[in-house]
């Protein structure tokens, strides 16, 4: 797919949207070629400045359609994509090519500014190479966790996932030459462990994990957003409002992003976190069969995510769990909700939205497992399960569920009528064991005794799974 072309001119709009180019006498000059742009006093400046804004807005496009592929959340009304619910991966579907697209976007707009910007403008600072950097890692990151396969470069070959992931890992580990800061280097060596994961090479994630965490043992790196000027992520006005409803066992992880101050307050977007480090050393460990060295770590992460912010005195009220959609969700704490007719019911997963009430969410990190629930079990197998829904709690709307289920996206159409090496990644990856039809989403809701049992425990189905090649990537 080619799309180099366009990148200049899509970058300038979305810098000229941030901070206005000026002609000298101060008057805006809509129609900026790449050569007067290029002399431009602080040309990198503006270049980042309209990166960084491409790049918040495809996150939260990603993380929109990424949940509801999962089964953290369900569509329950008809904007967004209509069938990626059930799922349905079609290349032919224009979500998937738009996600396709994005991140040749990414890849081209950093490509870009490293290669050209910086040469035109002697004051370009690694600070700002460093944001390039993480940013064109990131395209590759996007492309190796949620597609099959995709071109590295514009109008080539396709390449594997596993090529799109080792392109990360180069790419993570350049931008590590341009910040002295510790927090930004626990962030990339964070990202690079999450490479290494998803690759199932535990040598090296455990290494880079470990690396984090001795820079920081909290640190939180975020996308932020500006309402007020017009960069939002769509995630926030799907699950604020009515449209996407959660799983009811993650009912008290929602609306993770809010609004309380203003109708144009925009919350940001973690797109990495220790809690990361601390998740794949525990299933390093339990791919060992060390439970116990498992447990202790599990522990400390805990710890963490018990420290993590809370916001209080949300108001949700407006959105119910039930105004029109397809179908009922529990709104009332007196409601008990077990993970699957197998599981036991847990109180305390469902919050009181309904008037008077105001509800507290936390938005860094939040989980309902207990010291207790990681004390317990004896077998690998069930504190894996234990971990997975560590993981599923801590990364909610942050669009990180997929992955682990082991879905994958196809080539979209354009990609495939133009290259030929495509043709064998016009199948989304579905594994065999992932529920069809919205059965992911299901659950059954019983009004008198206030129950809710949830049909899959996707969970346990991914670690009785966890000897596939779609899933817990140090244990097959």
């Amino acid at each position: 797919m080619k799309i180099k072309n366009y990148i200049l001119l899509g970058a300038l709009a979305l810098s000229c949207a941030s901070c206005e180019l000026l002609q000298p006498n101060d008057i805006i000059n809509p129609n900026v070629d790449e050569k007067t742009f290029l002399q431009t006093p602080n040309a990198m400046s503006t270049w980042v400045n309209g990166a960084n804004r491409s790049f918040a807005t495809i996150i939260g496009t990603y993380v929109e359609l990424i949940e509801i592929l999962s089964d953290n959340y369900f569509n329950n009304y008809s904007q967004s994509s209509k069938v990626f619910d059930f799922p349905t991966i079609l290349y032919t579907d224009v979500d998937v090519t738009s996600l396709q697209r994005h991140i040749g976007t990414l890849r081209e707009t950093a490509i870009q500014g490293l290669e050209v910007v910086a040469a035109a403008d002697a004051t370009t600072t690694d600070a700002q190479r460093f944001n390039l950097y993480y940013i064109k890692g990131f395209s590759y990151l996007l492309a190796g966790e949620y597609f099959l396969a995709l071109p590295v470069e514009n109008g080539g070959e396709v390449k594997s996932w596993q090529e799109n992931l080792n392109l990360a890992i180069f790419t993570f580990t350049e931008a590590l030459n341009y910040t002295n800061d510790a927090g930004k280097k626990a962030f990339i060596n964070t990202v690079i462990a999450r490479s290494y994961y998803r690759l199932g090479d535990k040598t090296n994630a455990v290494q880079y994990s470990n690396n984090a965490l001795a820079l920081s043992k909290d640190f939180v790196e975020q996308i932020e957003y500006d309402g007020d000027n017009g960069v939002e992520s769509s995630i926030q006005g799907y699950i604020y409002g009515t449209n996407f409803q959660p799983l009811p066992r993650l009912d008290f992880l929602d609306p993770k992003y809010f609004q309380k101050n203003s109708a144009t307050e925009a919350r940001p977007i973690c797109i990495a976190k220790a809690e990361e480090a601390y998740l794949i050393l525990a299933e390093a460990a339990l791919a060992d069969n060390d439970l116990n060295g498992a447990k202790s770590i599990l522990k400390e992460l805990l710890a963490l995510v018990k420290k993590r912010p809370v916001e209080t005195d949300i108001n949700d009220q407006l959105e119910g769990r039930y105004n029109g959609g397809y179908k009922e969700y529990p709104n009332s704490s007196e409601y008990k909700v077990a993970a699957s007719a197998e599981d036991e019911l847990r109180s305390g997963l469902v919050l009181d939205r309904q008037m008077p009430n105001l509800i507290s969410i936390p938005y860094i990190s939040g989980t309902s497992v207990t010291e207790a629930m990681i004390d317990n079990p004896t077998t690998v197998d069930n504190l894996l399960e234990i971990l997975y829904l560590m993981r599923q709690e801590i990364f909610i709307a942050e669009g990180r569920r997929v992955a682990d289920l082991g879905i994958r996206l196809p080539i979209c159409e354009t990609e495939a009528a133009n290259t030929p090496s495509a043709a064998n990644y016009t199948t989304a990856q579905i594994p065999p064991f992932i529920p069809l039809n919205q059965e992911m989403d299901a659950f059954e809701m019983n009004k008198d005794t206030k129950t809710v049992v949830i049909k899959y425990n996707m969970n346990r189905v991914i670690v009785q799974n966890k000897s596939s090649e779609y899933v817990a990537p140090f244990f097959n």
